[in-house]
């Protein structure tokens, strides 16, 4: 990470834990809001229930917070996300966390659908989003990241982000991803960025999962923006989806063409295109 200056006096920091447990029947079994971090039930037309965390601090810094939690029980759906992009704003020391634990029982469906995560220069992100799935539940996922706002002429000069995303099935993992980026990564050249400002991944992980990769490829072939690289990959299970962009908007766009595939329902009603 970069030498972020210490704070020379104790400046307060946000904490926030949100959670949420449904049953099979949609019926609220559990609920938490504390500190910064709410979460929203909205009334849906649809027999999937919808919940939607959100940070009212209005983003993160060096020091800050935030854990959120789902927890479905056996043969229960749902749909989670947050109702606007996070913000990860420049760290006058130590990184801001993110912890984000889904718990599905068996035979159950869930959609993490968060939106972009916008990390401004000199941020420092520490994200660890964990999964566990019993039996034959279903997990399809996605994750944004927005390195600056293109509109506002933003550059990233230092940044770190630490992301940790790990699936695990009956307690075997069976995705585990590991992420790493400092200010180097940046300069890195066709290998990494390649000069992409926005890049995302999305997964399915559910008991044939690796059934979607010809229909997941046929979208990225003929219904992505300008200006959006993409491929995917299907094995044991899974459907696991890399997209490159010059700027959000578009990435946002087909992120949302390779949803429609995998899950063939609307998006959450507080996603913004």
């Amino acid at each position: 990470m970069f030498d972020a200056p210490a704070p020379s006096i104790h400046l307060q920091r946000t904490r926030g834990r949100a959670a949420v447990a449904l049953g099979a029947s949609g019926r609220l079994t559990g609920l938490h809001q504390s500190g910064s971090a709410k979460l929203f039930l909205p009334r849906i037309h649809s027999d999937v229930p919808e919940a939607v965390f959100l940070n009212t601090a209005g983003g993160l810094t060096g020091g800050d917070r935030l854990d959120y939690a789902v927890e479905l029980a056996p043969g229960a759906r749902a749909v989670a996300t947050t109702q606007t992009a996070e913000r990860a704003y420049a760290s006058s020391g130590g990184a801001a966390e993110l912890n984000v634990t889904l718990t599905l029982g068996a035979g159950a469906a869930l959609d993490w659908l968060p939106q972009e995560t916008i990390l401004f220069d000199r941020s420092a992100l520490a994200r660890r989003t964990v999964a566990d799935l019993a039996g034959e539940a279903r997990l399809a996922m996605a994750e944004m990241v927005v390195l600056g706002r293109a509109a506002m002429g933003e550059v990233i000069g230092e940044m770190y982000l630490a992301d940790w995303r790990e699936v695990r099935r009956d307690g075997r993992p069976v995705l585990v991803e590991p992420l790493r980026m400092t200010s180097a990564t940046l300069a890195a050249g066709p290998a990494v960025l390649n000069g992409a400002r926005a890049f995302a991944t999305v997964a399915l992980v559910a008991p044939g999962g690796e059934d979607a990769l010809g229909p997941v490829r046929a979208c990225l072939v003929g219904a992505l923006p300008d200006g959006v690289e993409a491929a995917a990959s299907g094995w044991d299970g899974k459907c696991v989806v890399r997209l490159l962009a010059g700027d959000a908007l578009p990435l946002k766009r087909a992120v949302a063409a390779v949803l429609d595939v995998l899950r063939g329902r609307p998006l959450p009603r507080v996603w913004q295109m």
